[in-house]
């Protein structure tokens, strides 16, 4: 496998992209201020994209999902329209966004990756900050660390709720 200049993987028959992108985020978090958390999620995601968000949800508190914590989450979902050049890698551009999301998720005090149990199921823990790829205008990428859109999304009411207020 190749990789770019920017150290992004160059995934075999990708798709190219161009225009105006909807991407849309899904951002949680259920440790210490959690609006305050959300806040400087955008503010940073505003900045590493170099583009202030389209349209941001209403902040949604909910139970945990798939652990048990006595800490509710605070959730949103936050869309962005990119303007991708033409000539653009799909997989390099979703892949380059990962990329910032994590930084984001590891500058905010975000520890550790993703863990799973023994028999492979992923375990997941509370966090200061998660941020979500949910779509990609209509990308649609199957790799190991990187699904878009976003599998399980449809399963999580945390996620289609503030998603559904700002989908179009």
């Amino acid at each position: 496998m190749q990789t770019d200049v920017l150290n992004y993987p160059v995934r075999g028959n990708s798709s190219m992209i161009s225009g105006k992108v909807d991407l849309y985020l899904g951002l949680g978090s259920d440790t210490g201020d959690r609006k305050a958390n959300l806040d400087m999620a955008l503010a940073n995601l505003d900045i590493a994209l170099g583009v202030h968000y389209d349209a941001v949800s209403d902040f949604v508190e909910t139970e945990p999902w798939g652990f048990e914590s006595p800490d509710m989450f605070l959730n949103a979902a936050v869309r962005y329209v990119l303007d991708v050049p033409r000539g653009t890698d799909a997989g390099r551009l979703a892949h380059g966004i990962l990329g910032k999301c994590k930084a984001i998720e590891r500058q905010m005090g975000r520890t550790g990756g993703p863990e799973y149990d023994n028999e492979g199921r992923r375990v997941y823990r509370s966090r200061i900050i998660d941020i979500d790829i949910l779509l990609l205008g209509d990308v649609r990428i199957d790799d190991e660390d990187l699904k878009i859109p976003h599998p399980l999304m449809q399963d999580r009411d945390f996620v289609m709720v503030p998603l559904r207020q700002i989908l179009r």
